[in-house]
């Protein structure tokens, strides 16, 4: 029996169905726990075992707080797992902590980077930071705990600020994509207009103003392209962006918002160019998919895009925070399109090498059976 548990339904459907498809296939008992959103009917719909937790992203309410580690302890102890598997570091802190108090054999958690605890510069965020580094050395600590990170860049950042043994750091590729799913489509070479998007949620550190910039000059500059942006608000992050601010971009002429796409790997097939001007990123899984799918990418020189891009090999990056620089690096794209084609064939090389599900989902069995032995 195994017990996942994360932030939010959307990311266990997005990003692990496809390792609890294999998992419940090898003959494992799996039980997803987020807070409720439109997706657990899906993970159910998909055979997947799913229940929803009072868990709310940004409280900082004790009782709140208490009420729920008080029944993810007597949700854990009433299922009995070997193992549980906790995504994000909110998820690290409470489930591990609850599986400790409830005497689970295993704990593995998945962090996507520090976390705006300790990236942001707010007041909150400060004052939170030491309690938060006390409470994660704890939940990540322990002879049978792992920590799986996404790129090399953290596997220091976590090594250096002493939260965990380096011993039991495993370094995994993001959630993997599947390469036939997402795949080439025949594309114009010589486009009129070539068409460029940006997959994610709209928060400000995925480089939506520097999009935006980017559009204002390109723009000026009479390039025959057009902008696309997919995703919507995430009310729950403290960076998300205004709907507002969006709507009035879009009023401006500058972007076309498309707003939640179910069919992703459709989308990717009909663009030219995946833009993802990102802060920080654990691993973009949207960046992958876009390689997978053959295109040609655009992304910020930090952790986590330069892990899926090198520069001139298999896309382009630019510096972070620099909307000029992202206007070039589109232009030169569209100007050039034997180069785009010859960056998405580098791209689609490296998804399937390096990034495929297979290889992740193989990995992090692996993380299982040496704790479950």
């Amino acid at each position: 029996m195994i017990i996942w548990l994360a932030n939010t339904d959307w990311y266990l459907y997005n990003f692990r169905l496809s390792l609890g498809k294999a998992l419940t296939g090898a003959g494992h008992e799996l039980l997803m726990l987020s807070p409720e959103g439109s997706y657990g009917q899906r993970l159910r719909s998909g055979g997947m075992r799913w229940e929803p937790i009072l868990m709310e992203r940004l409280s900082l309410n004790p009782i709140r707080e208490a009420a729920l580690m008080w029944h993810l302890v007597g949700l854990i102890r009433r299922e009995r797992p070997h193992l549980i598997h906790s995504f994000t570091i909110k998820c690290a802190v409470y489930g591990s902590l609850a599986a400790r108090l409830a005497g689970v054999p295993a704990r593995v958690n998945a962090v996507a980077g520090m976390g705006y605890v300790f990236t942001s510069g707010a007041l909150k965020a400060r004052l939170l930071r030491p309690l938060v580094r006390m409470l994660l050395k704890l939940a990540l600590g322990g002879r049978n705990a792992r920590l799986i990170l996404q790129n090399p860049d953290d596997v220091a950042l976590f090594r250096q600020a002493g939260l965990v043994d380096p011993e039991h750091v495993r370094l995994i590729p993001g959630s993997g994509v599947d390469c036939v799913r997402f795949s080439p489509a025949p594309r114009q070479v010589a486009a009129e207009r070539v068409r460029v998007v940006l997959p994610a949620r709209l928060l400000w550190d995925k480089g939506l103003a520097e999009y935006m910039e980017a559009a204002r000059l390109l723009r000026s500059r009479g390039v025959p392209v057009d902008l696309l942006l997919a995703g919507t608000p995430d009310p729950g992050n403290p960076a998300a962006v205004p709907e507002p601010a969006v709507r009035e971009w879009v009023s401006e002429g500058l972007v076309q918002w498309l707003g939640h796409v179910d069919d992703m790997p459709a989308l990717f097939r009909s663009v030219q160019i995946v833009a993802l001007p990102s802060y920080r990123e654990g691993l973009p899984k949207g960046l992958i998919e876009a390689g997978a799918s053959g295109c040609a990418l655009v992304t910020t020189d930090v952790p986590g895009c330069r892990e899926v891009v090198t520069h001139e090999v298999d896309g382009l990056l630019v510096p972070v925070k620099d909307g000029v620089a992202l206007a070039d690096a589109i232009e030169r794209l569209v100007r050039d399109p034997a180069l785009r084609q010859a960056l998405g064939v580098a791209a689609r090389e490296k998804a399937i090498t390096e990034f495929d599900e297979r290889i992740v989902i193989a990995r992090t069995l692996d993380v299982y059976a040496e704790l479950m032995r």
